[in-house]
């Protein structure tokens, strides 16, 4: 999308000028103040205690390399990913950030903070992963309605992940750290503790509302 368009790119103009803008993740009805509005990939680097110390080492030295100041802010100019603030605030991105279409000013505002990590990795996530793309299959091809599937998925899901807790406590499957689960319970009790899902609202539907992108920019840039 940042390409110029001698090489056949048709999202910015002759100058190179991103004929497309960056914006914030909508939300809807269930949204509340400070909750997160979209998530990024904040990823960690994981070496295998099986691994040979010297192959550890090397690979330590690698992470810390890749991650290093004058990489990263390389990484971050090819692949507009960034995970150094100094990155997003180094003059070249500010010399930039006209044809990054409010990347660059997104940012560097509070609103990022928004954009928060994806939360604790799921138990097994390829055991779990083909129920969940059972469920998607099954509501799309109009066998089940969504609450249907996800009623579905919710049991189908409690049932692996008791087989995992049961082989975590015999056997250590998961080094201890399997899953752990809560004795079933009416929803109402769960609805009504701090922080908890929020019970079905009778609109689900508002009437939408659009954000003045040019006002939101400007937010960006206080």
């Amino acid at each position: 999308m940042v390409a110029p368009k001698s090489e056949g790119n048709n999202t910015v103009d002759d100058d190179g000028n991103p004929l497309w803008r960056m914006a914030p993740s909508p939300h809807g009805p269930y949204w509340e103040e400070g909750q997160k509005l979209g998530y990024q990939d904040a990823g960690s680097w994981t070496l295998f205690k099986s691994t040979p110390v010297d192959r550890r080492k090397a690979a330590w030295l690698y992470a810390q390399f890749t991650v290093s100041k004058t990489v990263s802010l390389k990484k971050t100019h090819v692949g507009l990913t960034p995970i150094r603030d100094s990155d997003i605030r180094h003059e070249s991105f500010s010399k930039r950030a006209p044809k990054l279409g409010g990347l660059v000013e997104f940012y560097r505002s509070p609103d990022r903070v928004r954009w928060s990590p994806t939360g604790i990795n799921v138990p097994d996530y390829p055991k779990l992963a083909q129920i969940w793309w059972q469920q998607i299959g099954d509501v799309n091809s109009g066998a089940f309605t969504p609450q249907q599937a996800m009623d579905r998925l919710a049991s189908e899901m409690d049932q692996v992940m008791a087989r995992m807790q049961a082989a975590d406590e015999k056997a250590g499957t998961y080094g201890g750290c399997g899953p752990r689960l809560n004795a079933e319970s009416d929803p109402a009790v769960w609805l009504n503790k701090p922080g908890s899902p929020k019970a079905k609202l009778a609109n689900e539907k508002p009437k939408g509302e659009t954000v003045d992108y040019d006002e939101l920019v400007k937010r960006w840039k206080n």
